[in-house]
């Protein structure tokens, strides 16, 4: 019998390694960080990788309408402003579960990135926060996992459709 965190293991080395495969046609597969301890979370990324939690790429999951969904990659530090989202999309902004995000990506919320996608149904976006950095990590398909990129190559890769302002940024306190 096969144990519920067995499954979770099994489905996560599953996700990286498509990550892997995709990236193989890049010559990238070997730039893949893989780590002892999550990276599951913005702050537990940032500890793993050893950089300001703003260098993050996180990729947020939206529902698209009734049948579609919306990656958006953005910095860690960044929040979806709901006004420029509803401006943007033409809706409110409602996140995936767990279970959608799975079902749309191959990716389980932790390590839900923008590589490696085959389903139409997903559009994906870079948010303007990530162009601050020279450059961001987004996760792998893992909860442990992680690689390095420019803005430039993060949007090549992601084979994002385009650059959008859909984040607000922490008010700097002084």
């Amino acid at each position: 019998m096969i144990s519920c965190n067995n499954l979770m293991n099994r489905g996560k080395k599953m996700s990286i390694q498509v990550v892997r495969e995709y990236f193989k046609q890049y010559g990238l597969e070997d730039k893949i960080m893989e780590f002892d301890v999550s990276s599951a979370t913005v702050e537990l990324a940032a500890q793993a990788v050893g950089v300001e939690g703003a260098r993050i790429c996180k990729t947020l999951s939206f529902k698209d309408g009734e049948d579609g969904c919306i990656l958006i990659q953005m910095a860690g530090d960044a929040k979806i402003d709901n006004r420029k989202f509803k401006d943007m999309f033409k809706q409110k902004a409602k996140m995936l579960s767990p279970d959608e995000a799975i079902a749309f990506t191959g990716h389980a919320v932790g390590g839900v990135c923008a590589f490696g996608i085959t389903n139409e149904k997903v559009k994906i976006y870079c948010d303007d926060s990530l162009k601050r950095f020279e450059t961001v990590f987004p996760a792998c398909g893992s909860s442990n996992s992680a690689i390095e990129f420019t803005c430039d190559e993060l949007f090549k890769y992601s084979k994002s459709l385009e650059w959008i302002d859909v984040s607000k940024l922490p008010e700097v306190q002084e």
